[in-house]
């Protein structure tokens, strides 16, 4: 089988596609699309069963903006995008703030809540988000980490 053959499927699995392969939502099927292009550009590179699983991950950090490597905390991985709060420029979500956490940086999306919710076809999407109380202390070398929690 192809990726091709298995993206559709699965779109159609989702709901996304009806009987016919005709996508219900402009900007899905605009995405969708965009991921098969993907999905094409991969399998022309003829990557093996040991190659794959390592290029993907590699793909999806990246393209996540998330660092390959641990952050370290140094000077030169810090922005200050306000009086007194800097921004780590190798991950966007680590932030170190005098007034937060006695000035020690911090993961502010170490925990992401997600609900559930069904659409007017009866599709499932499971919406994800953040909110300042779930930011989370570091130490470095850090890695960044996320914890799942549905919604209480």
């Amino acid at each position: 089988m192809s990726y091709k053959e298995h993206a559709e499927r699965e779109f159609k699995a989702a709901g996304w596609t009806d009987a016919d392969g005709k996508f219900k939502d402009q900007i899905q099927e605009m995405v969708c699309k965009q991921v098969l292009e993907l999905l094409n550009m991969f399998s022309e590179h003829g990557h093996s069963g040991s190659s794959a699983p390592y290029a993907i991950q590699l793909f999806k950090t990246l393209a996540s903006f998330e660092p390959i490597v641990p952050i370290t905390g140094e000077d030169s991985e810090w922005n200050e995008v306000g009086e007194g709060h800097f921004q780590n420029n190798r991950c966007s979500h680590v932030f170190k703030d005098t007034n937060r956490f006695s000035g020690q940086a911090y993961d502010s999306e170490a925990i992401i809540f997600y609900d559930w919710y069904v659409d007017s076809e009866g599709v499932r999407y499971k919406s994800h988000y953040t909110c300042k109380e779930i930011s989370q202390p570091i130490t470095f070398p850090y890695t960044p980490k996320r914890i799942y929690k549905e919604r209480p």
